[in-house]
């Protein structure tokens, strides 16, 4: 016997679903503004509960009629014949939406309905069924609207977005109807015969990735479940039921056995992972999904063939308590571009401006609701690298700035002229260009030839992170259009104070170094992976000072990062020099620039240590010239002590000064902007500032970037 049904889902998930109801087979399917309507036999309709991916509930009309008054009301209900479709012992629940005049509260509509079926039973059999919210024998759904009345028996029981498989659930998790969804606006399972791995880096509860596996295995969503609808109904086709569920076990069976398709969820937390384990556990997929701690922005493809990479970032409220999310889609895009090539690429996200910045064009996007939320999923395809003329951008297709971009971009041309002599004198092709000098743009941007380097500074939280966010986009608008360069050249970072090995940590894994010169000296520049570019710029002047000073001296360099300032003391005739840092990246870094400028003899010595322990063990007056550059603060693991450059550096100097020559110098150098040497404490040393001249041109707009002395032994 043929009926007629209605499928109801998420808006936007229509077209999904009228896909799946023609795929089981269903007749006159039609999209409805509350869903789709659908034909066919009862076979149909169980089908649809345990296959359908998308849909929330499948509903058995009983009754369309009109109705205004609670009387009207309660007349249509009781025209029913409750008896044909459930037991007076039976559980009850009523879900009424709309209103009319005379009606205007759903939980007065909901019941006058459940009276007049109540009613009915005590009435011819003198038992009446019992109200159950939760999890009722049978559930009745009646809508109201414009006086048209339908009463409609839902098959599904609770909606069908529960699968039954997730007991542990993160911090607003995806409903797995959505995950369902996404998946396939994403393409999938249909590319699982050419993309064999799907990898989720940011997995939470590992809906997404369960999902895909049971797409992928042929698992009916489903198939776990231990409650339905239509078990207490009086019409339930108990053999038809068990039939389906037979096929559905044949078809799991097979599916997992021909599965060749990897799944992988990673996420930064591993509380939540050990919930994502639970989940793929319940629905027997543990063996399937590898699940692994690890940052999104250090994400790399998990195996050597291309595959899915579907993720759901988080957008916060509005964007979010910092505009550090910005900063996290910017990173997705980095890592797409530089380390997913030949992959598929979905993102979902509840404000979609922030996958502006990830900086790829989509191939499609699709509006979808998020609960009330309209969201959008932005599919890319990840090709190869282009080279040559295929890698050049039409800097005439960039979109035109905003009235606030263009003022901006207007400063950042006043600077490039005001530079302009500076630079072609010098022969610089690394320096600063802009340093917050407009207080609203707190970016400080870095020239390094053709590439540009961004730091925004983390904006105090009073501050409109929404104001943060435009502004910087305007930021990352205007450079390109300003510099006439490629957009993808200009690096965006978020300058923060580090901690522990957060100030040696490679912050990716791109390997890309390129090469800058100052004053004769080469140096190897790395932009993406590490929060430091291997060259600080406010130094040049320093550098050359030493330089000049070094010809026939012993030199030495503590802190020494990438030990550019050895570099210039090689260049200027150093006899020897010794460079002390606690980071063997920086060492290695070092030793490369040292080799890169023809010094990679005996005579360069570098030394991985603590300084500050280091330097206690020291006790000859073995060098003519001495750099110490110390962090603001450092509380590293791997130090011994926590390094705090103002209440230390009485401590650094003087044990600096008794490994210094009577005729030598100490040159000392900090960033800390609120820094105050202690003279007093110092005073068996002749201490002169040289701040003002070792501040270069590009940075007269902040002359507090550094604190510079030159210490010597009285005589």
């Amino acid at each position: 016997m043929s009926h007629m049904f209605l499928a109801t889902c998420p808006k936007g998930f229509e077209p999904l679903l009228v896909d799946e109801l023609i795929s089981f087979g269903a007749s006159n399917v039609k999209q409805v503004a509350v869903g789709v309507e659908f034909s066919g036999e009862i076979e149909h309709a169980y089908r649809a509960c345990l296959w359908s991916r998308v849909g929330n509930r499948v509903l058995l009309p009983l009754l369309k009629s009109t109705a205004e008054s609670a009387d009207e009301l309660y007349d249509a209900i009781q025209s029913i014949d409750w008896i044909e479709h459930m037991e007076p012992t039976n559980s009850l629940a009523i879900s009424f939406t709309g209103i009319s005049q005379a009606i205007n509260n759903t939980h007065f509509g909901a019941l006058k309905v459940k009276d007049a079926i109540v009613d009915q039973f005590r009435d011819s059999t003198g038992i009446r069924p019992t109200i159950e919210r939760d999890t009722p024998d049978i559930r009745i759904h009646t809508h109201l609207f414009r006086g048209r009345l339908s009463v409609s028996l839902d098959l599904s029981g609770s909606s069908l977005h529960r699968r039954g498989y997730r007991l542990f659930a993160g911090i607003a998790p995806l409903k797995e109807n959505l995950a369902a969804a996404l998946l396939m606006r994403a393409g999938w399972p249909k590319m699982k015969d050419e993309f064999k791995q799907v990898f989720d880096p940011l997995c939470g509860s590992g809906t997404l990735l369960i999902e895909a596996a049971m797409m992928a295995t042929d698992i009916a969503p489903g198939l776990d479940r231990d409650h339905w609808g239509f078990v207490h109904w009086k019409k339930h086709d108990v053999k038809c039921w068990e039939s389906l569920l037979a096929e559905a076990e044949k078809r799991r069976t097979v599916g997992l056995n021909e599965n060749q398709v990897e799944f992988i969820g990673a996420d930064i937390d591993a509380r939540v992972l050990e919930n994502a384990t639970a989940n793929s556990k319940n629905v027997g997929l543990e063996q399937l999904i590898q699940y692994r701690v690890g940052q999104v922005e250090k994400m790399m493809p998990p195996n050597d063939y291309p595959g899915l990479l579907i993720t759901n970032p988080p957008y916060g409220e509005r964007l979010g308590d910092s505009s550090a999310l910005m900063f996290m889609y910017r990173s997705i895009g980095d890592k797409l571009k530089s380390d997913f090539r030949g992959w598929k690429a979905s993102v979902f996200t509840g404000n979609p401006e922030l996958c502006q910045v990830i900086g790829l064009k989509p191939d499609k996007t699709y509006k979808l609701f998020n609960g009330p939320l309209e969201s959008k999923l932005f599919n890319y395809h990840i090709y190869a690298e282009r080279t040559g003329a295929d890698a050049e951008v039409d800097l005439a297709e960039l979109e035109p700035l905003s009235e606030a971009g263009q003022m901006f971009a207007n400063r950042l041309k006043k600077n490039l002229k005001a530079l302009a002599k500076w630079r072609k004198k010098q022969q610089i092709t690394a320096y600063r260009l802009y340093d917050a000098d407009i207080p609203e743009y707190a970016v400080a941007i870095d020239i390094y030839g053709d590439w540009v380097h961004v730091q925004e500074y983390a904006a105090p939280k009073s501050i409109d992170q929404v104001k943060v966010f435009e502004r910087l986009k305007d930021v990352m608008a205007a450079i390109p259009q300003v510099l006439q360069i490629n957009p993808k050249r200009v690096v965006l970072k978020q300058r923060k104070r580090q901690s522990g090995s957060q100030q040696y940590e490679k912050h990716g894994h791109l390997g890309k170094f390129f090469e800058v010169t100052e004053h004769g000296a080469r140096f190897r520049i790395n932009l993406k992976d590490y929060l430091d570019t291997g060259l600080f710029l406010d130094h040049r002047p320093l550098r050359l000072e030493i330089q000049k000073q070094s010809s026939g001296k012993d030199f030495l360099n503590l802190f020494s990062y990438t030990s550019t300032a050895t570099v210039h003391a090689a260049l200027g005739g150093a006899i020897s020099t010794t460079s002390v840092d606690m980071s063997a990246t920086y060492l290695s870094w070092s030793a490369k620039n040292m080799a890169m400028n023809g010094f990679n003899d005996s005579a360069h010595h570098f030394i991985q240590a603590d300084c500050l322990q280091w330097l206690k063990k020291q006790r000859q007056p073995a060098y003519d010239l001495i750099f110490m550059d110390p962090p603001t603060f450092s509380n590293s693991k791997r130090m011994q002590d926590v390094l705090d450059v103002q209440r230390d550096h009485v401590r650094l100097i003087s044990s600096a000064m008794r490994l210094l020559r009577q005729d030598g110098v100490l040159i000392f150098s900090n960033n800390f902007r609120k820094f105050k040497l202690d003279f007093e404490l110092l005073g068996a040393f002749s201490i002169v500032e040289t701040t003002e001249r070792t501040i270069d041109v590009d940075f007269k707009r902040n002359t507090r970037i550094h604190k510079c002395y030159e210490i010597r032994h009285q005589d």
